[in-house]
């Protein structure tokens, strides 16, 4: 079909997206913009991903890394370079520092699952050191700086930086090519706002009636809140569960570009990303990380808006540990309502857990985690107690019959910090 160029200024230049998409030839993985039969099926839409989670380095951040790091000057390839990640842009930073003979200090969060830090030391060689400091990408950016500084070297942003965002931006313009079909909506996922910033631009100009959707981790909603009040806004705390996207506030850049540009952010709650990132696994037989599963997640929020619809969801992040697993099921279980943790007070009287047991649990709930806190005095105290349901409603049988029988509780599904105490 024929498409049509709208012309609209924007901040990125598509004529520059052009000249990035040049310089990464042979570098990047040209992905594919992949139908997806099953999530077509499930929303009625004809939903197509693109496939950055086939990238070299499982997500788009190479395009980014590689596309700022050839442009240094002679003198400042000759001096090290500096990067804070969470582990994507570390990857790929580490693989252009490979590429092009660049020494590289690679600095992420000390919570990093050790999966990404390996694959960093894999594609940076002996080119790259790694350190692992600080308790959430914030920390570990100000570390990177101060050591930048310090050393004189050149630091390599994750997202606050015009060429970056350039390279960024040739996911979008991959996506335009390949698409035989008018898009109705694009969906992006947003840490810091690179990949939004860029995709978007290229789409203002090339396809302005595309709506285009930003997605964020509800436990990370820094694009989100800055955005709704008009400014950039620092959160005081995050969940880092989707450590690709928890980033504290976005780039001065990058939320102008995003304010301007985006339709629409959205949120999506951490359990439905773990709920969907194991049926993509168990449908799809397609592994992602918990930033990657983001803009799927987001399609349960638009389901009847999107119907008839031609839908594209950018999914990029491969880069999951295993070891992650069992949080992930828990996360996704909590969420669909089928596993709930309770602190019990167990009354004065003989035989209370034999009363919980036969009285307040029906037959088919499933005792799943039992810890008494005061060990000496087991009959008559706080119990830690976590309950599997067959279905979500049986939840308040529980609650009723537990007030019935003479037992005080603390609910405690969504208090995760006081729940990582025992789970």
């Amino acid at each position: 079909m024929q498409k049509e160029t709208a012309p609209l200024e924007t901040i990125v230049a598509l004529g520059n997206v052009e000249k990035a998409a040049k310089n990464l030839k042979g570098v990047i993985y040209k992905t594919p913009l992949m139908k997806n039969l099953w999530l077509s099926q499930t929303y009625g839409a004809d939903i197509h991903l693109k496939r950055e989670d086939l990238q070299i380095v499982r997500s788009y951040k190479i395009r980014g890394a590689y596309n700022k790091m050839s442009t240094l000057s002679p003198e400042d390839r000759e001096k090290e370079i500096v990067c804070s990640s969470a582990g994507n842009h570390a990857q790929g930073v580490a693989y252009a520092c490979q590429l092009l003979g660049i020494k590289g200090y690679i600095f992420m969060p000390a919570q990093t699952p050790a999966q990404k830090v390996s694959k960093v030391r894999l594609f940076g060689k002996e080119w790259v050191e790694v350190v692992l400091t600080g308790a959430t990408y914030d920390d570990t950016f100000k570390a990177a700086k101060e050591f930048c500084d310090e050393r004189g070297s050149t630091f390599i942003p994750p997202f606050d930086d015009m060429a970056i965002i350039e390279g960024q931006a040739t996911v979008g313009l991959e996506i335009f090519k390949d698409a035989d079909f008018t898009i109705d909506y694009l969906f992006m996922p947003i840490g810091g706002g690179g990949l939004a910033s860029g995709v978007s631009s290229v789409f203002k100009q090339v396809s302005p009636q595309t709506k285009l959707i930003g997605v964020q981790p509800q436990g990370a909603p820094s694009m989100y809140n800055s955005i709704k009040e008009n400014q950039r806004q620092v959160l005081t705390s995050i969940d880092s569960f989707v450590d690709g996207a928890a980033v504290k506030c976005p780039g001065e850049l990058t939320f102008e570009i995003c304010r301007e540009l985006l339709d629409q952010v959205v949120l999506v709650p951490e359990g439905q990303i773990c709920e969907d990132i194991l049926k993509m696994y168990n449908e799809e037989g397609v592994v992602l990380e918990p930033a990657g599963t983001l803009t799927i997640s987001a399609l349960k929020s638009f389901a009847e808006e999107i119907k008839g619809k031609n839908v594209v969801c950018v999914i990029s992040g491969s880069n999951n540990d295993i070891t992650r697993m069992e949080d992930i099921k828990e996360r996704a279980l909590q969420h669909q309502g089928l596993k709930h943790y309770f602190m019990v007070t167990f009354n004065q009287k003989p035989g209370a857990l034999r009363t919980f047991v036969n009285r307040v649990l029906h037959p088919e709930d499933d005792i799943i985690h039992f810890q008494y806190i005061k060990k000496n005095n087991k009959e008559k105290g706080p119990v830690f107690i976590g309950v599997e349901v067959k279905q979500p409603q049986d939840v308040e049988n529980i609650k009723l019959r537990m007030l019935e029988e003479g037992f005080a509780y603390e609910y405690l599904n969504g208090k995760q910090d006081f729940l990582n105490l025992f789970v």
